[in-house]
């Protein structure tokens, strides 16, 4: 929504508790202790209450939603999720607190919030057809050694695959643009990027006999062999061509890395370990939805789950 769009739709924090009641309870609340809908009354002097006459409860509607025990304005929520939708590369915590006029510390904790209602969409075996797959490398740039020789003693940061940096496995659908992405973590053995742990992501999205576009590195050989999905490889060669003429290339998973280091660079500047497959989860929600008009609506059903 636009400014404007929002404004009108939201005019006070009595809209929003409407809007909220009729987009979870279909215009009906329940009651959480006694289970009824009949003589549940939304409270008229606090517009976060409702009151049960059957149990004689009073209770908060927003209770198991990333709302429960805010004291922040509701507009504020929703114009946050409303502006984390927007922003193609994301919006910082230091951003959203000049907007709202709030501390750091509560728009930090808003932000997360949101990415953690992201983080519920549902994916499943929901790719077919054709897909991408490819792994990027999160973190910072490896530093060179400068040319006065008084860093030799330090360990060398190599490049490409030997590299410190975290890698993120991502999978697009190619027809509908769709991306699910992880963090690939270390295994027991202290491994990364493994075929096994590549074809567990895969087999996570993807139907049986999904035609699945991969570059040159090994650890898409399982691929080449007997599989339970019947997942077909096709290899380009990233050494010698980065698109083939034929539709064969990976270059639309490749744009989704190019967003959200961007996102991370310029917006975020720094994330750490523990909270990278948050950040990950926002991008992919924002890439799923980005023709949809309906984003905000959809993460307003994530809310709640």
């Amino acid at each position: 929504m636009t400014y404007r769009e929002f404004i009108e739709k939201f005019p006070d924090d009595e809209s929003v508790a409407k809007y909220l009641i009729e987009k979870r309870f279909e215009g009906k609340i329940v009651c959480p202790f006694c289970g009824k809908t009949e003589k549940v009354y939304h409270a008229h002097y606090n517009c976060r209450n409702a009151y049960c006459n059957n149990c004689k409860m009073e209770f908060s509607i927003f209770k198991g939603t990333i709302f429960e025990e805010t004291r922040m304005p509701l507009r504020h929520w929703l114009y946050a999720i409303n502006m984390v939708c927007l922003s193609k590369k994301g919006i910082s915590a230091m951003q959203l607190k000049r907007e709202l006029g709030v501390s750091y510390k509560t728009a930090w904790r808003m932000v997360h919030k949101i990415r953690s209602a992201m983080a519920k969409r549902e994916v499943g075996e929901t790719f077919e057809a054709i897909v991408e797959i490819d792994e990027t490398y999160v973190g910072g740039k490896p530093r060179k050694k400068n040319e006065h020789g008084d860093d030799d003693d330090l360990p060398k940061n190599p490049r490409g695959r030997g590299t410190a940096k975290v890698p993120v496995i991502g999978v697009r659908e190619r027809g509908t643009g769709k991306v699910h992405a992880v963090v690939a973590n270390r295994n027991e053995e202290g491994k990364q990027l493994t075929g096994k742990q590549l074809f567990n992501v895969l087999s996570k999205v993807c139907k049986p006999n999904t035609k699945v576009m991969t570059d040159q590195f090994k650890g898409y050989n399982i691929l080449n062999y007997p599989n339970n999905k019947n997942l077909t490889r096709i290899m380009i060669d990233h050494n010698v061509m980065f698109s083939a003429g034929n539709g064969v290339h990976t270059n639309g998973i490749e744009s989704f890395w190019a967003l959200l280091k961007r996102g991370i660079h310029g917006i975020f500047h720094h994330v750490s370990l523990k909270h990278l497959q948050k950040y990950v989860d926002e991008f992919c929600f924002r890439q799923c939805y980005r023709n949809e008009n309906e984003a905000f609506e959809v993460l307003m059903g994530l809310c709640w789950k």
